[in-house]
């Protein structure tokens, strides 16, 4: 196969950043003292979090024409992610993304994308679709839809590949990035029709569908177009629907939580690991589970993502 239509198992397209992690716990961000550098944005966490698993994944994003650029360059290479289409702009710096941890559930963000993030500057002419088309898996997210030209070229490149394989839409809600709900969602419908797989927690299903019942938020899903609806439910675990009938209700694995960002990342590529081996709804879902629940328990998100072993042996040790 030609270069250009290499098959990857999975290919995101999306947000990218460096994430700036305190290396003090239950401290206010004003009053932390050191911080972690690691790369960060949920499209580039989803293929390392696969690579880890020994998928073949790359990421379409940009960055900044500055250090930090280059560095989410380095990062990627050492996690195994192909980078060919993660490419330069010089008008705009690479994205920085702060938080504070308060253990066991408040991790409030704080992102520097303005006055834009080069990720949302990827162009429909610059996307490479027959790779896109090729992908076993192909991921978007949420936030590639808030602005453009990232919007008409996210939903191309959904549209060009048509019923191509598996293509997750990872519904991807933060506020900060749109006026309000109602202006995101005839965006998400658009992007809903083209998918094949949904993921999302209840307030992401809620902007999609404008329902918030689990089985609910899931039939609305299915309705709008997609094959599978996975419904992330924080400590109630997580809820799978395919359209043929098949479901899986999953609880969480539990753990200690250390840091719970980064947690539906690992989800997201072990869901997509589960997908590609073809295994049932039910154990993709108690693997992805675990996945989450291992990169929770550390304080990172990509240096954070487990591998296979490690997603087996908390399987082993959390079954009865």
């Amino acid at each position: 196969m030609a270069e250009s239509v290499r098959q990857f198992d999975l290919i995101t397209m999306g947000r990218i950043g460096v994430d700036l992690y305190p290396l003090q716990t239950g401290v206010p961000l004003a009053e932390v003292e050191t911080f972690g550098k690691f790369l960060g944005g949920s499209a580039a966490n989803v293929a390392v979090a696969a690579a880890r698993l020994g998928r073949a994944t790359a990421v379409i994003t940009r960055t900044g024409d500055d250090p930090f650029g280059h560095y989410l360059h380095r990062a990627l290479g050492e996690f195994g992610v192909d980078d060919r289409w993660v490419t330069p702009v010089a008008a705009y710096p690479t994205p920085v993304t702060f938080c504070e941890i308060f253990p066991p559930d408040d991790f409030p963000l704080y992102f520097y994308r303005r006055p834009k993030a080069p990720d949302l500057e990827i162009h429909p002419e610059e996307l490479d679709l027959d790779a896109i088309r090729a992908a076993r898996v192909f991921w978007v997210t949420g936030t590639g839809l808030s602005e453009e030209p990232s919007r008409t070229a996210t939903l191309g490149a959904l549209a060009h590949r048509a019923e191509a394989g598996t293509t997750v839409f990872d519904l991807d809600w933060r506020p900060v990035f749109w006026t309000d709900p109602d202006q995101a969602r005839p965006y998400y419908a658009e992007a809903l029709r083209h998918a094949t797989v949904a993921v999302g927690n209840l307030d992401e299903c809620e902007v999609a569908t404008g329902v918030r019942e689990p089985w609910a938020c899931a039939e609305a899903l299915l309705a709008a177009g997609v094959e599978l609806a996975v419904v992330k439910q924080g400590p109630k675990g997580v809820l799978a629907v395919h359209r043929d009938g098949r479901t899986a209700e999953v609880p969480p694995v539990p753990v200690e939580v250390v840091n719970g960002l980064g947690a539906g990342d690992a989800f997201g590529g072990s869901l997509c690991h589960g997908l590609l081996s073809g295994w049932d709804l039910e154990r993709t879902m108690r693997y992805a589970n675990a996945a989450g629940a291992l990169v929770a328990s550390r304080l990172a998100c990509s240096s954070a993502m487990p591998t296979g072993a490690e997603v087996d042996g908390l399987l082993a040790r959390s079954t009865p």
